[in-house]
């Protein structure tokens, strides 16, 4: 295996995709333990911004430790993945790790580098439902900020026009992600 480095900015906000193993569609129906397992980590950040579709997360987090970025989030799919029942289709090399299985092993992070680069990003996050055809409207995913960042008066409940997809369309994070599009 490669040794990958991250690199981080003290005192950034931090764009973080997390996908599960195979892309197993598990999260909306255990969302109860998704919320408790962020609330369960041992580090401090602040969630700034997230989306939970069916077989992936997107949030933006302050932490307040920059350098415990991959301990926040093998926390979160660590404690996610023990509120699950144990399941006994593992391999064996899954078991000598002690992992279970659910979470792809690495995750993608993107620093927001500047203002503009952290509204396209949550534009990305509040989109993604629309995107994969889950929802017409952001208003309609209870999984998601976006309500939230309506009622703060930084979005428009109706928010998303076909200007707004088109560049949203073209960031094309999820590519690079590997998750592929929806038809």
């Amino acid at each position: 295996m490669s040794n990958y480095k991250r690199y981080y900015i003290p005192d950034s906000m931090v764009f973080i995709t997390i996908i599960t193993n195979g892309r197993n569609p598990i999260l909306i129906q255990n969302i109860k333990n998704l919320r408790q397992a962020f609330l369960d980590t041992n580090y401090k950040f602040k969630i700034i911004a997230g989306c939970v579709m069916p077989e992936h997360i997107h949030f933006i987090i302050k932490p307040e430790n920059i350098n415990e970025l991959s301990k926040i989030i093998k926390s979160i799919k660590y404690n996610f993945s023990k509120s699950l029942p144990k399941s006994n289709n593992l391999s064996d090399s899954l078991h000598k790790r002690k992992e279970k299985g659910i979470w792809q092993r690495r995750f993608y992070d993107h620093i927001i580098r500047k203002e503009d680069d952290l509204y396209r990003h949550l534009d990305y996050i509040h989109y993604n439902p629309i995107k994969h055809g889950i929802v017409q409207k952001a208003k309609d995913w209870d999984f998601s900020s976006f309500n939230k960042f309506v009622k703060l008066g930084l979005y428009d409940e109706n928010w998303c026009n076909f200007e707004d997809k088109n560049n949203i369309n073209n960031m094309d994070l999820e590519c690079r992600l590997g998750i592929p599009a929806q038809q």
